[in-house]
């Protein structure tokens, strides 16, 4: 062979490659984005936690947020008495599934803005040695409201999770860029993008009840809204078609920021789904799940309070698993598990 059909050779054979290289490329880049976990299944046939009692959680117990705090699982949950008013309970866990519960609350009604409806369904987020958790102050007796109630988005803090600095309302309602009515479910995205700080939230639109907005803040204390409108609005005829609302706070994963979320469909039967934003642009969704990767299946899911309803607001990320936790039709409280997917770059 002469020296110009080796070189012609050499050439195809580089090309060859290149080519194939970038089909691999462009393969990768048009391949849908799959969630960071795999199924979910119920790690307990059984509610993990029930009513109990005569007092303060005695008519409910449900929508809990979960964190780990020096090896134990450490659950903050909703909990309701018989006049349905609401307090945030405590409870502790060696392995994720079997909880004691504090004999009291670690925070109850006592702001004006959670005046006889109290305080409800807490999401936490740990930043620096400080955990803060968002809830809903839900005031039915003097509110901003033509039937005078509201329910506020609010912010607390604390060191220990027993003890609890209030930090005032931070997505007032009735106000705002298209919010027209309620603000609930802060889920704050755990580290700064851009110089600021982001949470995902619910909210009201005009003519179109609990939708997902976005909020910036440079102190985690003080938020603003960033768009005019939803960053995930609900779907036609899909699992989440009149409600998107915030899960647990979200996780920075190499694709993205990735958040489960709770939808609701038109016959208001709530069930799971996920969206990812990009880490550059927390308003920008990159992908959304078409069909729930969670739906109400026990008895306990499907009777309650509020019928058909799995509500996921706490979640555990371990090595091998997540762990997500959340309410069976606003009564009680089961826990999911699902394998954790290894991180790729």
């Amino acid at each position: 062979m002469d020296k110009t059909s080796k070189v012609a050779r050499r050439i195809l054979s580089a090309s060859v490659i290149w080519v194939v290289m970038l089909f691999a490329v462009m393969a990768a880049a048009d391949a849908p984005f799959s969630p960071p976990f795999g199924k979910w299944t119920r790690l307990s046939d059984k509610p993990i936690l029930s009513p109990q009692g005569s007092g303060f959680e005695s008519a409910g117990t449900f929508n809990p947020s979960v964190v780990k705090k020096d090896g134990k699982f450490v659950m903050l949950y909703r909990a309701q008495d018989p006049k349905g008013i609401s307090s945030l309970g405590y409870a502790t866990s060696e392995d994720g599934v079997h909880f004691t519960r504090r004999a009291e609350p670690v925070l109850a009604a006592d702001a004006p803005y959670e005046k006889g409806g109290g305080v409800e369904d807490p999401r936490l987020q740990k930043i620096g040695d400080t955990y803060y958790l968002t809830y809903t102050g839900y005031n039915n007796v003097d509110g901003n409201g033509a039937d005078k109630k509201d329910a506020q988005l609010c912010l607390a803090t604390s060191t220990d999770l027993v003890h609890w600095d209030r930090k005032g309302v931070i997505i007032p309602s009735y106000k705002g860029k298209w919010n027209v009515k309620w603000t609930k479910s802060g889920a704050i995205v755990p580290e700064k993008i851009g110089g600021k700080y982001w949470m995902y939230y619910l909210a009201d639109a005009q003519g179109k009840d609990s939708q997902m907005g976005v909020a910036s803040s440079d102190d985690l204390l003080h938020w603003s809204e960033v768009l005019d409108h939803p960053v995930i609005a609900s779907r036609p005829g899909k699992f989440d078609s009149q409600v998107t609302e915030p899960g647990p706070a979200p996780v920075i994963t190499p694709e993205g920021i990735f958040l489960v979320y709770n939808g609701a469909d038109d016959k208001l039967v709530y069930s799971t789904g996920w969206a990812l934003f990009d880490k550059k642009d927390p308003t920008k969704v990159l992908a959304r799940s078409e069909e729930p990767v969670f739906a109400p299946e026990k008895e306990w899911e499907k009777v309650g309070q509020v019928p058909n309803v799995v509500f996921v607001e706490g979640s555990v990320r371990e090595p091998q698993r997540w762990l997500f936790y959340y309410g069976g039709a606003d009564k009680t409280i089961g826990v999911a598990t699902t394998p954790n997917k290894p991180t790729t770059h």
